[in-house]
């Protein structure tokens, strides 16, 4: 054999291993990824809370527009500071979170800028409604995680909705009804 040909060879051979192509499951780590929202408190100030999320995501690395997002939001564990906000925000004034502990979000479209992952569309469904959000990527970052040893990906994100497009109105107008949402993920391969 010739030595380009030997060379041409060893090439693709190792080509697979690369994951050139391939498309990479991560699985979110509930500790390092959270749902953190504020919203107007009768325009004296803004309240803050946060909840935890789970699910998966797929890379697809030759192609990140067909990358994936599954995600469920652990609606009746909220994490405020505050008992006693906590227990209003699960009654059915707000969330209901008897009859709907969960929400989901599910993208149906990736937009790439620039080779990277710039906005997530899919659908919210939270209180029994679903509407299409667009999430705005802020920042991402894949590679080895230097504590864990993981193939970890990193994804902070933003997008606006309105309460009550999703059924809960209570104490509107005063209490706001944009609800401002800042998404920060860590998955593990």
């Amino acid at each position: 054999m010739k030595p380009l040909t030997k060379s041409l060879i060893a090439f693709l051979a190792l080509f697979p291993l690369t994951g050139w192509c391939e498309k990479v499951e991560y699985k979110l780590d509930k500790s390092h990824t959270s749902v953190n929202w504020d919203i107007s408190h009768f325009d004296f100030s803004h309240y803050h809370g946060k909840w935890e999320a789970e699910g998966k995501l797929v890379l697809d690395n030759e192609k990140p527009e067909n990358s994936k997002v599954d995600a469920v939001i652990k609606v009746d564990e909220f994490i405020t500071g505050n008992d006693k906000l906590n227990k209003h925000l699960k009654s059915a004034d707000f969330f209901n979170t008897a009859t709907y502990p969960k929400a989901t979000f599910v993208s149906d479209k990736i937009e790439v800028q620039e080779g990277k992952i710039a906005k997530v569309h899919g659908n919210l469904t939270l209180h029994g409604v679903t509407k299409p959000v667009v999430l705005e990527v802020i920042s991402q970052k894949i590679e080895k995680n230097p504590v864990s040893n993981k193939d970890t990906a990193g994804f902070r994100a933003k997008t606006k909705l309105k309460r009550s497009d999703f059924g809960i109105s209570a104490f509107l107008p005063g209490l706001g009804d944009e609800v401002n949402l800042d998404i920060e993920v860590e998955a593990n391969k």
